[in-house]
């Protein structure tokens, strides 16, 4: 009878330690994405987040995304780029498939306005969106201009920015590219750092 009561009892802690081993288990497995979809791994069916790890680790590893650009797609155009970065203003001679061809395509399609017309250091930023076919959602909303120029000024730096996006377009992304643009604000600050003459007299 004693040795009955000796393994039930014995019966009974095990079951006891294996339900609160599970109960920890549980807590334990919770979701390291809270705001995204679990990972997994390569063998795992989506959706998932990417996994880095080998097929040959316990994983799975989180991936360590690097996004350089923020929300907007932002890019600064100079009427005189240095030296160092004339490459980045040349048009890549293939469907653009990354942010940098992009933005190497937009710095190459910038004609400034004639010397006569232009205002030495004038800054203009704009505004605007793709489709995915590359054409452009409406026209390029000015978000801002130097603070003290003639409105006549202004308007030769806009026209110059819709006339030369407009002998660009449509861009030829590839179908990657364009799903990942369509729809997302791209702001572009034009700055016009020509040196020009000093009228005769001045100092």
């Amino acid at each position: 009878m004693l040795r009955r009561v000796i393994i039930c009892l014995a019966l009974a802690v095990l079951a006891i330690s294996l339900v609160g081993a599970a109960g920890a288990q549980e807590r334990q497995q919770t979701n390291p994405v809270p705001f995204a979809h679990t990972p997994c791994s390569v063998l795992d069916g989506g959706p998932c987040t990417p996994s880095y790890c080998s097929v040959f680790n316990h994983g799975p590893c989180l991936p360590e995304m690097d996004y350089p650009y923020g929300e907007n797609l932002q890019l600064t155009i100079l009427t005189v780029p240095p030296a160092a970065q004339a490459q980045k203003y040349h048009k890549p001679d293939h469907d653009l498939d990354t942010i940098g061809d992009l933005f190497a395509a937009l710095r190459s399609c910038w004609a400034p306005p004639p010397p006569d017309d232009a205002r030495e250091g004038m800054q203009m930023s704009v505004r605007f969106s793709f489709k995915r076919t590359g054409e452009m959602i409406g026209a390029p909303r000015l978000t801002f201009a130097t603070r003290g120029v003639p409105a006549d000024t202004r308007t030769t730096y806009l026209n110059a920015i819709n006339a030369s996006l407009g002998a660009c377009l449509p861009l030829k992304f590839t179908g990657g590219l364009g799903g990942a643009l369509a729809g997302r604000p791209i702001m572009i600050r034009y700055v016009d750092n020509r040196e020009f003459a000093k009228p005769a007299g001045n100092p």
